[in-house]
């Protein structure tokens, strides 16, 4: 008598080759503070930079500027990477249309600022003009466009993420969705005065992207 040995059935699905939702998700959540934390170190070790006068972007300039424009470049990937997640955990959900969409852009933004360096200033690059550029040059100007519309987009994508909150009955998280947009655009007034309210305004509207992504994150 012969017995034949049969392989055992198993019913297990082949790993998809494309990334996650959370994996997603994880590029936007990392993109600001890996951006921030960037920013400060080079700010604190770079000569001649002050944060009262000069702003983050202007650390692109100099020999070390190849670090920053770096900077931008990978957080500009991650934010596309982490809106790609958005428009995935929100599918079919109130926002879920729009909101990746204008993140998205906002990440494109950052791309356009690795690409177009801001003007010197305000002492930096040592050795440069000590007082704030009277004109901006092309690609000062092309930065700052790009930057704008950016957070422009970005707090437009504040405002429609809070319906989703609103939705799912999450009343502090689209409370602060409605407020933050209001903090970013007083900083980026308050910068006529200073250029720390710009910084501080710019990187409360990349912290509250990493917050509101991890929440989605978690849903």
């Amino acid at each position: 008598m012969t017995h034949t040995i049969e392989a055992p059935v198993t019913n297990a699905v082949p790993a998809s080759p494309w990334p996650t939702t959370r994996t997603l998700l994880a590029g936007g959540i990392v993109a600001g503070p890996l951006f921030l934390g960037g920013g400060l170190i080079q700010g604190w070790a770079r000569d001649g930079f002050d944060f009262t006068r000069n702003a983050i972007s202007q650390l692109s300039l100099g020999d070390l500027g190849w670090i920053q424009v770096t900077s931008f470049l990978l957080t500009g990937v991650l934010v596309i990477v982490g809106s790609v997640g958005v428009r995935r955990a929100l599918r079919d959900e109130p926002g879920g249309t729009w909101a990746p969409r204008l993140i998205g852009a906002f990440g494109a933004s950052f791309l356009l600022a690795a690409v177009f360096t801001a003007d010197p200033g305000g002492g930096f690059p040592a050795g440069g003009p000590d007082a704030r550029p009277v004109s901006l040059s092309w690609h000062g100007t092309f930065h700052m466009l790009s930057g704008m519309v950016g957070y422009l987009a970005l707090c437009a994508a504040f405002f429609i993420l809070a319906r989703h909150f609103t939705a799912h009955r999450h009343r502090g998280w689209a409370i602060g969705s409605r407020l933050m947009p209001l903090g970013v655009l007083a900083g980026f007034a308050g910068s006529s005065a200073t250029v720390l309210a710009f910084t501080i305004g710019a990187g409360l509207g990349l912290l509250w992207l990493t917050a509101v992504t991890a929440r989605l994150n978690k849903a």
